[in-house]
């Protein structure tokens, strides 16, 4: 391991194309599909629409992470920007806000494809199906982010393949049905009865499927130029994936318009039945668990980057969490930090698993939102002027937005997050001897 009493590197090897690779495996485009009928029941077939919305939304605060990408190229995403700009302390909570999203999020993944598995396989214990995906995720994160790199590649391929044929299929079944003329139709963004309070209802829940595309700014410290590639593609994975999300959500409504189905958690499977018979049936059983095996890869790397930042900076224990591998240049125990938590998805429901984690995830939001305003303010006194548009009125949209969805989750959500920021209070009080000072940090900002 590198010694901690000098900075430990990560080697820098990404480019933009695996930037973007990385951030839409973390999305899992095929998340679509995956909570279509949960969507399109919400918003009374005005599925489209939801997406629309949420995509205008986050990309306010896609300019956030970029502008702040921009400006400090280091590991640990909002927990950085949110400490050089605001307050250690500040930071040191956001840090540990959002790790209800890194640490959870491999676990709820791989929880999901585990249920997906043992559904197709009763047979099989689900303990066995959670083990084989924290054990390969780990294997592949551990050899190097090249590696995963690679199979992230051929993962995704695939899956934005089986994406491509259901769309083809869906418009294939409009033609035959209602002609080509069948293609241009208001329902899937106004919906058969929908409301306003339904589509906000149905873009908050849909914002969900957004989230990591802030994920690449945890490998910045592993990309060549990160000023210029980080901030080009957290935009590119949010345009990208949100193109993909109303697409998707047009075609899938017009095959079924409405929102009212059998059985709203299967519906895209139902519909994938319907339009590609047996066979594309079980492709797509095969896409959705492959989805979850990429998404997990992606997700399992962007933990284990913000434990890395936390450990090297002494806020978590530097000796484990802010070790680099000398073989591998991974952070290899904060990689099975990750692969252990993953283990409680043995014991836990994918409803239970899954309440909390966007409470983290929102809170990060707002405050990266909120550190490029301070940025703005300070580097307009020290003269440097930067453009209002994008370091003032669209952060100030984004608080405001991500505000409004914070406030829609439920009470669960709301409480437990609540509960684990207290005990985040408690650590930051003991690290910091009562608040007096600012967590320990490691100069590390010249990352280029």
């Amino acid at each position: 391991m590198s010694s901690s009493s000098s900075a430990p590197a990560l080697a820098r090897t990404l480019r933009l194309p695996s930037l973007v690779l990385f951030g839409l495996a973390y999305l899992t485009p095929l998340i679509v599909l995956g909570i279509f009928g949960v969507i399109a029941s919400e918003t009374g077939g005005a599925s489209a629409s939801a997406y629309l919305i949420a995509l205008i939304a986050m990309l306010f605060t896609a300019n956030s992470y970029g502008r702040m990408a921009r400006a400090f190229p280091v590991a640990g995403s909002a927990y950085t920007y949110v400490r050089r700009t605001i307050d250690g302390r500040v930071g040191f909570l956001v840090g540990w806000a959002i790790m209800l999203d890194y640490l959870f999020l491999p676990m709820v993944i791989w929880l999901i494809g585990g249920s997906y598995l043992q559904a197709q396989f009763p047979g099989v214990p689900m303990p066995v199906w959670i083990l084989g995906f924290i054990l390969v995720t780990t294997v592949l994160n551990i050899i190097g982010i090249k590696v995963a790199d690679r199979a992230n590649l051929v993962l995704m391929t695939f899956q934005i393949l089986v994406i491509a044929f259901f769309v083809a299929l869906s418009i294939a079944d409009v033609v035959r049905g209602q002609g080509a003329a069948g293609l241009v139709n208001a329902t899937p963004f106004f919906g058969t009865d929908a409301g306003f309070a339904g589509i906000a209802g149905g873009a908050a829940i849909a914002a969900y499927s957004f989230l990591g595309f802030d994920a690449v700014t945890t490998l910045t410290e592993e990309t060549i130029e990160p000023r210029r590639t980080v901030p080009k593609a957290i935009l590119l994975v949010a345009l990208i994936g949100g193109g993909i999300f109303v697409v998707v959500s047009y075609v899938t409504q017009l095959v079924h318009p409405g929102g009212v189905f059998e059985n709203s958690d299967a519906a895209a499977a139902e519909i994938a039945l319907r339009i590609g018979g047996n066979l594309f049936g079980a492709v797509f059983l095969a896409a959705l668990v492959i989805a979850q095996f990429t998404s997990g890869l992606a997700a399992q790397a962007a933990g284990s980057r913000l434990l890395f930042a936390m450990g090297r900076d002494g806020v978590l224990p530097r000796r484990f969490f802010g070790a680099v591998n000398a073989r591998f240049h991974t952070p290899i125990f904060s990689i099975l930090a990750i692969a252990v938590v993953g283990l409680i998805a043995m014991f836990m429901d994918v409803a239970t698993s899954t309440s909390f984690i966007n409470f983290g995830a929102f809170v990060a939001f707002i405050m990266v939102n909120l550190s490029v305003i301070v940025y703005w303010f300070r580097e307009r006194r020290s003269g440097e002027a930067l453009n209002p548009l994008l370091y003032l009125v669209a952060p100030v949209i984004g608080m405001v937005v991500i505000a409004v969805l914070l406030a829609q989750l439920d009470i669960h959500a709301i409480t437990l997050g609540s509960i684990w920021l207290g005990i985040g209070v408690v650590v930051l009080a003991i690290v910091t001897r009562g608040f007096r000072r600012q967590p320990p940090e490691l100069a590390v900002d010249n990352a280029e």
